[in-house]
């Protein structure tokens, strides 16, 4: 996917939609066997597993009541499940989008007024029909007996489930029955705990590989490293290392903290000029970050898990005899039952039972996944 890039206000308006990948050791080399991947990739023993990214235009403060193309950027993280929130850790852009000095402006600043705004979005949506909702729980008029049941159905477009609205309600201690009697500021932090658990927020601090950015991630690390996960990225290294790859120039896969030259004789003093200092950013960096911030986000943030689903569980394959030919990513703490709807919603429909591949066992549609399962969902057959 071709996209503009550049280095200067709105470049991004609407959203792109493309894929990336999750990159983990894959489980062929432990049950030995060769596997050939179908929705899937497996380089050198590492599946790469297609997720969909979304890039959306920058927010600026006043983002909450419409300003600059807040109302686009919001709308445009509806359906988010984590977010990955790119600051320049070089000090060189302002809050506004513009360039200036760098090391001239703090990004902790940009982490907090994007939290912010984000905060004000969900608080509005809440308290559009607060005095109904609450009046409608504490009456038990209707079949909403509880706030999260009430709220879920208008908070669903932010794909904010009753489970998270429970959750919220429970950690800040809120009463959940009596929301009437809760203040401004009970909405407030409970549209901020909403948020953090429903679309949590990593920090991708790119443009590491800046003079003025080390002493700058440090000062980030230390203010905000308990709250937030922080990545230190170098999204123009990695650039060049893909190209070059694409090129075949040099040996490299997403994620890896070194690369090695295919032909020297094929590369320009320029290029490999170019490479000697990306060189220096994988040393430095332990690799460029872009494959980490993707990684943490699916596996750390939402919790993540790999599951590869087979048709046969004595050879490991589909129906085609394709070897381990799709890994998916689910959460830990969902079930047999779950896997089989993320398949297909018929699948889970007529859910019988799960086989695991390495003991043959059967699990009912309560068994919660582990990382690495091997699994056959077996179900029965669908009435024409």
């Amino acid at each position: 996917m071709n996209v503009a890039v550049a280095n200067y206000p709105f470049t991004t308006i609407n959203a792109n939609i493309g894929t990336g990948y999750v990159r983990v050791k894959c489980v062929h080399e432990e049950l030995g066997v060769k596997d050939n991947p179908v929705n899937s990739v497996c380089q050198d023993g590492i599946r790469l597993i297609p997720v969909r990214l979304v890039d959306v235009a920058g927010l600026v403060p006043g983002a909450a009541t419409g300003r600059g193309l807040g109302n686009k950027f919001l709308d445009d993280l509806r359906q988010a499940d984590a977010l990955i929130h790119v600051i320049d850790a070089s000090g060189g852009t302002d809050e506004e989008g513009r360039q200036v000095e760098p090391g001239s402006h703090d990004p902790a600043r940009d982490i907090e007024f994007v939290h912010d705004e984000m905060v004000s979005w969900v608080e509005s949506i809440i308290t559009k029909d607060w005095a109904r909702i609450s009046r409608t729980v504490e009456s038990g008029a209707t079949n909403a007996q509880t706030l999260g049941a009430a709220l879920a159905e208008k908070l669903s477009g932010l794909s904010i489930n009753e489970s998270a609205i429970e959750d919220a309600v429970r950690k800040l201690r809120l009463k959940g029955d009596k929301p009437t009697a809760w203040t401004k500021e009970d909405i407030r932090n409970f549209s901020t705990q909403l948020l953090e658990i429903s679309k949590p927020i990593l920090i991708a601090a790119n443009k590491c590989d800046q003079p003025s950015a080390k002493e700058i991630i440090q000062k980030l690390s230390g203010s905000i490293g308990k709250s937030h996960v922080l990545i230190p990225c170098a999204a123009e290294a990695e650039l060049v290392l893909r190209k070059a790859s694409q090129a075949g120039l040099i040996r490299y896969l997403p994620g890896d903290e070194t690369f090695s030259i295919n032909d020297r004789s094929k590369i320009t003093a320029q290029q490999m000029k170019a490479l000697d200092k990306v060189a220096e950013v994988l040393k430095e960096w332990h690799g460029t970050g872009v494959q980490k911030a993707i990684n943490d986000s699916y596996l750390r943030l939402l919790d993540g898990i790999v599951i590869y689903p087979v048709e046969d569980e004595t050879k490991y394959s589909d129906k085609k005899g394709n070897v381990l030919p799709d890994a998916r990513i689910m959460r830990k703490g969902q079930t047999a039952e779950d896997l089989a709807y993320k398949i297909h919603s018929d699948l889970g429909n007529t859910f019988l039972y799960a086989v695991d591949a390495r003991t043959g066992l059967r699990h009912g549609a309560d068994y919660v996944l582990k990382n690495n399962d091997v699994l056959k969902i077996v179900a029965t057959a669908k009435r024409s």
